[in-house]
Parts: structure tokens; sequence; C-alpha cells
């Protein structure tokens, strides 16, 4: 059974688990605002068509950076924080939003935190975290001191800042290390939406270490599902992973892409890639002990799914 009605602030609530969490928060009869500054990592006209989905619901979306927002008017109980300057190989290219929105921004929504009396934080992480590990699957009490990223250095560095506001302030917080979520209303830099262009379109698309690659995917609703559960036990400080439990072969998921697409794709088999990992696979049982997380989804069912919206779009994004 879920607590009472919460008052639940979102940053990054047009981004893709933002608005998958704020559309179900607000079908559980919680109370929920968020805001997103609408950049142009990947198309704002997306963004957009996510917020006016929200709006729809009744759920206020603010524009505005995370960096700006100094108070909040409402009695809010919980902030989720989303927000973040996402992508590995972006890292490598364009450093400084990854220091601007991962740190900096982070730092302003600690300090946020610490203008609320009683409010808990929610903050997402990344299987990024675990770096070259080459010990399988990724168990919340593995070494995470070697990034091999800027991306996945500022995602840890996020973990250490909260624990410290958590330990200055007695702030409760709980840390959620994301593995490669996926479903409709996704970000198009992500591989199976980016797949999904190209073979759609008849354009090769770029497979890195030449297919050797397996990713833990999962599935959105299953996301949103363990969030939800971390919002209803947020207690002291804790960082769990999220994940399907089940890393998968990267050419799975392009053989599930064209049977539902129906089309094949046309592939570019190329060398690793800098920053990238052979191998994610979350150990969910932290999670599953603590939260009851147990996710649901199978790739198969889930692409099928991503698929359908995918195809449904009348223009791209």
């Amino acid at each position: 059974m879920r607590d009472k009605k919460k008052f639940i602030f979102i940053t990054g609530i047009a981004g893709f688990i933002g608005f998958h969490l704020a559309s179900s928060l607000i079908k559980n009869g919680d109370y929920v605002i968020g805001c997103d500054n609408f950049n142009n990592y990947y198309s704002p006209d997306l963004k957009r068509a996510r917020a006016d989905q929200l709006r729809s619901l009744g759920i206020e979306v603010i524009e505005e950076d995370i960096q700006n927002i100094r108070s909040l008017k409402q009695n809010i109980t919980h902030i989720v924080h989303l927000a973040a300057q996402a992508g590995v190989r972006y890292s490598i290219t364009h450093p400084q939003p990854y220091s601007d929105s991962n740190l900096d921004g982070f730092l302003k929504v600690l300090e946020l935190c610490r203008s609320i009396p009683n409010v808990k934080l929610i903050f997402a992480s990344s299987s990024s975290v675990y770096g070259g590990n080459t010990k399988i699957p990724f168990s919340e009490t593995d070494p995470t001191d070697s990034p091999i990223s800027l991306y996945a250095a500022t995602k840890k560095s996020g973990e250490l800042m909260a624990k410290s506001y958590h330990h200055l302030y007695n702030i409760p917080m709980v840390g959620l290390r994301f593995f490669t979520v996926y479903g409709p209303w996704g970000r198009p830099d992500m591989a199976y939406y980016s797949f999904a262009e190209k073979i759609q379109r008849g354009e090769p698309i770029p497979v890195f270490n030449h297919g050797e690659m397996e990713r833990d995917f999962t599935y959105v609703d299953d996301i949103v599902q363990g969030t939800i559960r971390a919002l209803d036990r947020c207690n002291g400080y804790e960082i769990y992973n999220l994940g399907n439990n089940k890393p998968e072969p990267l050419m799975h998921l392009i053989k599930l892409l064209e049977t539902h697409i129906r089309k094949k794709a046309l592939i570019d088999f190329q060398p690793m890639q800098m920053g990238d990992v052979k191998t994610t696979y979350a150990d969910i049982q932290k999670a599953e002990k603590d939260l009851g997380f147990s996710p649901t989804t199978s790739l198969d069912v889930g692409i099928a799914k991503f698929s359908e919206w995918f195809q449904a779009q009348s223009r791209p994004f």
C-alpha cells in the first residue's frame, strides 16, 4: 500500500523518464509539477510534445533550467531529480554541458533540498559509474572509482555530492543507477531509437565493437515502477541498481527491430568507441529486497511496444 498523497517536483519532467514517471504518478493521485529547459541535445519538439501530453493530464510544466531555480512555492514533499546532460559519446566531444548540468546543476538541486523542510530526494545515477568493471553482474558494492567517460565521472560525482549533503543536513536520499532505459517516447540519441530511424530510411547503422556488445535493456515502465517504490521508501541514504537483470546481445536487439519495422538493417560494423563498455548487467537483489522491484517486460515485448509507437508517428522528431 502506498503512503499518503505526495507533492512531487520532477526536474527534467519533459525528458523520457520524467514524462513517463509524471504520467504514472498523477494517475496514482499524487500532485506533480516539474521543470525542463527544453535544450537541443535532441529534438526540443519531442520534449514539447511530451510536455503537451503532461499538461493535458493537469500537470504543470515549468520551462526553466535547474540552475536558475532557487525556491519552490508549493509544499513539496519529494524531489525527483532526473535532469542531466546524458550521453557517453557526446561527453567526449562536448564536455562543458556535463559540468554545467550534472555537477553545478545538481548542486543547485541539493541546495534547493536544503531549503525545503523534510523534503526527500530521489536522483538518477547511471550504470556508467561501473566503468570498465569486468565482474558481472554489477553490484552496488562493487568499486566505482574508475570511470571511463566524463559522463560516468559526473554521475559518480553526483552520488558523492548527494551523500555529503545527506551527512551534513540529514536529507533522506535514494540514488538510482538506471540501466539502458528504452521504450515509447524515448530519446532519439539512444541506439535502439537511432537504429529504428536508420532501418526505416534504409541507411546503414553503426554497430560498434563489431557487434560484440551486450546491454541490460530495461523497459521504461519497469524503471518507473522502481522509481515510485523508491519514493515510497526514501529514508537515510541508499543507492540501487534498476535494470532488467538480463543482458541482451546488441545483434538480438537489431533483429527485433528488423522484425517489427519489417525491413532489413544495413549494418556498418565498427571498432569499439572511446568511453564505451562491452557489457552492462545489473545485480538487482538489493532493489528486489528493499523496494520490491521486479522488472516484468522482456526485450521482445518492449521493442514491440516501442516499434508500434515509433511507426505511429506522423513525422520524425
